[in-house]
């Protein structure tokens, strides 16, 4: 049976571009009721789009894969921002009053519209986090109503470029419902109010990049995305000389970040597929190097947002590079932070696609996308105008004749559906015709 409401979403996360369909229940709880992913190594870099043409096409297959599962059409979906490019910039705008008076709503929008006109080179401004507000000497959440001569609004700015996501889209013929904050996102799934407000900093540690996001008083007040992360570790491992699949599996399997080698005379080794035994504690020393790197930077980064020493509830890690076992322990032999923790899951209830929604901090991103969602994602089907009765010989009337504006609405969308299925259809025989070529 068909779909007719859910709420879709697709994350363009580092490694994968990720879809996923959903409702929301009374509840609370959440029930996924589709899931697709696809690789993006060779087209997206650390969250960068390097080659529309492949972004649009594996976006082509997700649509495709979700629509299957559905057994609908997706009218339009909610797309994460996330990736390298992705930072705050801090700005602040001040009026004067000829004399003293109460700060009215009009004032304040109007140095929030001014605070929009920053110039930025090749970044677009995404959203904008409002600090306090200093009225004279004192600092204000909401001015509004508070008597003053001279008022300063403080921003953060959330800024990326995010023209090459939008390209690929529109070439893949997927309308955008909204274009969310990824990390932002990602916060709200896991965080709790009492951590968001006492001060804490969420680190998720993804696949190419760690993103740092600082939150005090429910206010986010850093955000900073590194270049680094768990492919990092794993390339390095490459260098005994294997293939990245099985080097990402030995860093899962033997990684710790504080291995100590047992005292025997014969060191503990692993088994390579190829029969080599490698050294655990050679293995170790490869991964903590890389990772150390990764949480001094992580450290800086909180350093350099002025929080560090004001985060009441402490660190908390998330994302699939959490993983590596004994990671907050190492964070806190460097930042001397005892509140240290690893969140894996968001904090709704979710039903269906447990094998692939599992509860390793992989998926929260995309999780928290979903939640964020709240509009029906469905296309919708103009209903056929009511057949002539038997009994009355009226003419029957055609409820959308007149409306050319719903009608064209709905031939772009069944055009659009077409033409995705097409040019997925295209792209597996040019794949097919690749591989036979490769074959002879």
């Amino acid at each position: 049976m068909a779909t007719t409401e859910f709420i879709a979403a697709i994350e363009l996360s580092s490694s994968k571009i990720s879809g996923i369909a959903g409702k929301k229940n009374s509840d609370g709880s959440i029930q996924v009721l589709a899931y697709a992913r696809e690789d993006a190594s060779s087209f997206i870099h650390k969250g960068v789009i390097y080659n529309i043409d492949k972004t649009a096409q594996a976006l082509t297959s997700i649509i495709n894969k979700l629509e299957s599962q559905l057994n609908n059409s997706i009218a339009k979906v909610y797309v994460g921002i996330g990736g390298q490019s992705l930072r705050t910039v801090k700005n602040a705008v001040s009026r004067v009053l000829e004399e003293e008076g109460i700060i009215s709503q009009e004032l304040v929008d109007a140095i929030s519209d001014e605070n929009l006109e920053v110039p930025l080179m090749d970044m677009s401004v995404l959203d904008v986090a409002p600090q306090e507000y200093k009225i004279d000497n004192n600092l204000q959440a909401d001015p509004v109503g508070v008597a003053g001569k001279r008022i300063t609004g403080n921003f953060l700015n959330i800024v990326a470029r995010a023209s090459l996501k939008k390209h690929s889209f529109e070439q893949a013929k997927v309308e955008i419902a909204d274009l969310l904050i990824a990390p932002i996102a990602l916060a709200n799934a896991v965080l709790t109010e009492s951590e968001m407000r006492s001060g804490c900093a969420l680190v998720d540690f993804g696949a190419d990049t760690t993103t740092v996001s600082v939150y005090k008083n429910n206010i986010l007040r850093f955000l900073s995305v590194l270049p680094l992360g768990g492919n990092n570790i794993t390339r390095d491992i490459t260098a005994l000389q294997m293939e990245e699949a099985e080097a990402e599996q030995l860093k899962l399997k033997y990684g710790d970040m504080l291995y100590e080698e047992e005292e025997t005379e014969t060191p503990a080794v692993c088994t390579l597929e190829d029969g080599r035994s490698i050294e655990l504690n050679v293995l170790n020393d490869i991964i903590d190097a890389r990772a150390e790197e990764i949480l001094a930077n992580v450290w800086n980064q909180l350093q350099l947002s002025g929080y560090e020493d004001r985060l009441l509830s402490g660190i908390i890690f998330t994302g699939g590079g959490a993983n590596l076992k004994n990671m907050e322990d190492a964070f806190r032999k460097r930042s001397k932070v005892d509140k240290v923790k690893t969140t894996r899951f968001v904090h709704n209830t979710i039903h269906g696609f447990s094998d692939v929604l599992k509860k390793d901090g992989m998926q929260n991103t995309l999780l928290g996308l979903l939640a964020a969602g709240n509009e029906n994602c469905c296309l919708q089907e103009v209903k056929p105008a009511p057949a002539a009765s038997t009994v009355t010989p009226p003419k029957p009337v055609d409820m959308f004749g007149d409306d050319e504006a719903l009608k064209e609405q709905e031939a772009a969308a069944r055009a659009a559906k077409a033409q995705r299925e097409k040019e997925e259809k295209e792209r597996r025989e040019r794949e097919r015709k690749e591989k036979e070529r490769k074959e002879k």
